[in-house]
């Protein structure tokens, strides 16, 4: 947002506003009335939909060995696992600014329970492919969470109830590693994997029924504001249009990428022609997006937005940028890292299943620390912070050889693994302070750019070796560093949005 000078009066009208007269100083996390009942219905609601999402990995030597995969086909499985999360999380983020949060979440939970345990059954590689790349959509689940969380708490908890919502839901990754392969040893025979994604997917059908009758979008007497315009994101000046147009190519060049990986060219799973149609409704896509970008926002071209109203769209694409290496790294990791531990170092299956749990594990108390630290020290620092520490300790994997005691690397990933989700909390505590009634279609973006850094990294992965492979997300993150130390802005004091009647509220974010 533009800079500018605050009458008395109007700075009096943010620390009178309606969903910022709560004067707590902590979050008593052992309630479960109001603010603090609705993060612990919707933490959970995401952790449920990360164990249906991303057991996939911790599962993924269970189902090899059951079903005779190869090595490629088990990693594109992978890479499958996370590209339709891309595209939904940009839609989800546009519909849960218009529909609200409790109706969105639930449908995820149920939709997405479904086509688990139809996965779960499936009988040839083909199918599996298919509803594994349809079950990516439940990824989406996490940005409706970021805007429900963002109604019920004020600025000066935002970073870590954000946290909270985020790290313990990204626990739902580390409940997977732990709980499915025990289900899958035990029970079942060689269709032991087959069972547990059914219990894990029965689950959570319950709880999205159950999440529909438990919550409301917005605290009693709360507006719940929503976007002027659908289809796109608004913005406030020529060259942020520019740049947001510029800022859904990654996307799309992400889906290619995954489309070349399944070609001819390298998997052969789908054909010349099925590729080239794909590349090509890509390409269209795209080329309509970009006019329906242009043609919500041309008129800024011509009637500048007034000062009060503008944002900066360079935040949302830094911090796009900067989720695509904290999460990208979180999604790449914790879905090779088992099999980085069988095949280097030849630990039984069960075994390196919960050795990589300890790596998601981590976001019980790392994510958290993050949005805790934010608001503590500022947005910022806190993400200068994080990306020294990625950086170094992803280079310093990049030095491991099969000669390494398991200790250590189980170590160094740890490391890494902290200041990698602590940035997801830090780039999350500063996403709904930009314009409050775009946070899901900001936090639906930043998200999709997380997809965008896994499916990138884990075709980084199947194409060389693991050590290389940690090396290269360290290169990346030491460029966004970069981008955050010259470019990121800490938020200004308020938010301007316009009430129902017309009326401006003002809305504290600093």
């Amino acid at each position: 947002m533009g800079r500018m000078a605050w009458p008395l009066h109007e700075y009096m009208k943010i620390l009178q506003s309606e969903k910022f007269t709560m004067s707590e100083a902590r979050l008593n996390l052992f309630s479960f009335s109001g603010k603090i009942r609705i993060l612990h219905l919707t933490w959970f609601a995401f952790f449920l939909t990360f164990v249906v999402w991303l057991g996939l990995g911790p599962m993924m030597p269970f189902i090899k060995e059951s079903l005779g995969l190869t090595d490629q086909q088990a990693k594109v499985l992978l890479i499958l696992n996370v590209a339709m999360t891309i595209p939904a999380r940009i839609v989800v983020g546009m519909l849960v600014d218009i529909y609200g949060p409790r109706i969105l979440f639930s449908s995820i939970l149920i939709l997405g329970g479904v086509i688990s345990i139809l996965f779960a059954w499936a009988d040839s590689y083909e199918t599996l492919a298919l509803l594994r790349f349809l079950s990516g959509f439940i990824g989406a689940g996490f940005v409706v969470g970021i805007r429900m969380i963002g109604e019920w708490f004020p600025a000066r908890q935002t970073g870590i109830a954000q946290g909270i919502y985020a790290g313990w839901g990204n626990f739902g990754s580390a409940g997977a590693a732990i709980t499915l392969p025990v289900i899958a040893a035990n029970f079942g025979g060689n269709d032991g994997w087959r069972w547990a994604f059914t219990f894990a997917s029965l689950v959570a059908i319950a709880y999205g029924i159950f999440y529909y009758t438990a919550v409301r979008n917005t605290p009693k007497g709360s507006t719940y504001f929503k976007p002027k315009k659908s289809g796109a994101m608004e913005v406030t000046s020529g060259g942020d249009l520019l740049l947001y147009i510029f800022m859904n190519i990654p996307l799309y060049l992400a889906l290619a990428l995954l489309t070349w990986k399944l070609s001819p060219a390298k998997m052969g799973l789908i054909g010349w022609a099925a590729s080239d149609a794909i590349y090509g409704v890509l390409a269209i896509i795209f080329l309509v997006q970009s006019w329906k970008v242009w043609h919500m926002n041309a008129h800024v071209l011509k009637e500048p937005v007034p000062e009060l109203h503008r944002y900066k769209f360079k935040q949302v694409a830094i911090l796009d940028w900067a989720y695509l290496v904290t999460f990208g790294t979180e999604l790449a990791v914790v879905s090779m890292l088992a099999m980085f531990y069988v095949d280097w170092f030849g630990i039984p299956k069960v075994t390196a299943a919960l050795l990589a749990g300890v790596y998601p594990f981590l976001n019980l108390f790392a994510r958290p620390s993050g949005g805790w630290l934010s608001d503590r020290i500022g947005r910022k620092l806190t993400l200068i912070i994080v990306f020294a520490g990625i950086t170094g300790s992803f280079l310093a994997l990049g030095l491991v050889d099969k000669s390494w005691p398991v200790w250590m690397v189980v170590a160094m990933t740890i490391v890494g693994g902290i200041f990698s989700k602590a940035g997801s909390g830090a780039v999350y505590a500063m996403v709904p302070l930009i314009q409050r009634r775009m946070t899901g279609q900001i936090a639906g973006m930043a998200g999709a750019f997380g997809n965008v850094g896994a499916v990138m990294f884990l075709t980084v992965n199947s194409l060389i070796d693991y050590d290389q492979f940690f090396l290269f997300i360290g290169a990346v993150a030491g460029f966004v560093f970069l981008l955050i130390l010259a470019f990121l802005e800490e938020p200004e004091r308020a938010m301007a949005e316009v009430m129902p009647d017309g009326t401006v509220q003002m809305i504290e974010v600093k």
